[in-house]
């Protein structure tokens, strides 16, 4: 038996970030990856996806898709040669709470710390028909080799509105099927009213308050399963002692310490917060709480985008959300169509609402429209430092640019 400062099991954003980090304060860390490294963001999830995104047509995306993958993936590969860090490329198990046996050699390896970084899998919804040949997740998804004429899109989250605005670009005749009377409910349902009747406008058809009982009933050549994700937990996490749920991921407190002392879990493994930039900043706050350093990181605060086109993306509580807090607030506007760089680009739709309180500090933002994330990204380090409205107005924004949208909200 070896023993290291540090054992991660996967080697996806959490997994290989935390590992990056902890080498570079010296620890010695092992790293188990049972399959690519990078994880799904970087194989199968949102890399892969913004490959398509920013493909003109099937074709290109399918070759962009493979030299992109490739190139980040051995990027991930030269992060892991450092010499602090071994990578172990077999999937490990938990025999204790300090141990962890290698798949296929049985080697045994014992760590003081172990970090859990497994990630997420594809939450399949129990419909009758499930097994039609038809039938695929976002993996099975992107692995096809030919457009699909007709594409049904079970759930109109990020997943799925994100692969409904890209083959509608591509030529398929798209179809998205949710049950909620509205799309990506993380999202101000006012903004993502508008984005969903702008992609209307573009074609694709939309069936909401609509539930999919049997996968027959529904006409399409290839349907794709996009009803979110659940955290990939494994039998042989109960061999440590920790707490977990099939269906809400592991237990673990705001430091991301589970149940057992000197085991964390990362990402979206925990079910907390499943984005890949979430898991990364967790790596980072989990290695601190094992080498005692002290950081300031705001987990309260967790921008998020979605790459349709036009994109939309959100940090904060939605308008809905604060009125059902009770929450004293006011909402400012702004739109697209008034900015000089929008309508030099021809990206003239486009919306952002800001929220701010009483007592001036910034609330949230939610947006859609050209580079919406970029706009958000600002408001998100704004809110990390508890600026107030009168302080952004302060603030000289280039012109022209698209973030004049968001200094217009306030002026």
């Amino acid at each position: 038996m070896s023993n290291v400062d540090l054992i991660i099991i996967g080697a996806g954003p959490g997994g290989y970030r935390a590992a990056e980090y902890a080498a570079k304060q010296g620890l010695q860390v092992v790293i188990f990856e049972g399959s690519e490294v990078g994880g799904t963001c970087l194989n199968v999830g949102c890399i892969p996806t913004k490959t398509y995104v920013h493909s003109a047509t099937f074709e290109e995306a399918r070759e962009r898709m493979a030299t992109v993958v490739a190139q980040l993936r051995q990027g991930v590969e030269g992060i892991l040669s450092h010499p602090n860090i071994t990578l172990v490329r077999e999937r490990a198990s938990l025999v204790d709470n300090h141990t962890v046996a290698c798949s296929v050699s049985g080697d045994v390896i014992a760590a003081k710390n172990i970090i859990i970084a497994t990630g997420s899998e594809t939450k399949w919804l129990p419909i009758k028909g499930l097994d039609d040949p038809r039938v695929v997740d976002s993996t099975g998804l992107l692995q096809l080799e030919t457009l699909p004429n007709r594409l049904a899109i079970i759930g109109a989250g990020v997943i799925g509105m994100e692969f409904a605005s890209v083959f509608n670009r591509f030529g398929s005749e798209v179809t998205v099927i949710e049950f909620l009377k509205e799309c990506l409910p993380a999202l101000d349902s006012d903004i993502a009213k508008r984005l969903r009747k702008y992609l209307e406008k573009q074609g694709i058809t939309f069936k909401m308050k609509t539930a999919v009982e049997n996968i027959a009933d529904i006409d399409a050549d290839v349907i794709l399963m996009a009803t979110g994700r659940k955290p990939r937990v494994q039998a042989d996490f109960a061999n440590s002692g920790i707490e977990y749920d099939e269906r809400k991921g592991v237990t673990v407190d705001e430091n991301f310490k589970t149940t057992v002392d000197g085991i964390y879990a990362i990402g979206d493994v925990n079910g907390k917060q499943m984005l890949a930039h979430a898991a990364e900043m967790q790596a980072i706050h989990a290695v601190n709480q094992i080498i005692g350093k002290k950081d300031g990181i705001r987990f309260d605060i967790m921008p998020a985008a979605i790459f349709t086109e036009p994109e939309a993306a959100c940090v904060g509580p939605t308008e809905d959300q604060l009125k059902e807090q009770g929450v004293a607030y006011e909402c400012k506007k702004s739109f697209w169509r008034a900015n000089g760089k929008a309508l030099a680009m021809n990206e003239t739709e486009g919306m952002l609402k800001l929220f701010v309180a009483d007592d001036g500090r910034i609330l949230g933002c939610h947006a859609y429209g050209a580079h919406s994330a970029d706009m958000v990204q600002e408001v998100s380090v704004l809110m990390c430092r508890d600026t107030i409205i009168d302080q952004l107005c302060d603030m000289v924004h280039i012109h022209p640019t698209l973030g004049e949208i968001l200094f217009s909200a306030v002026n």
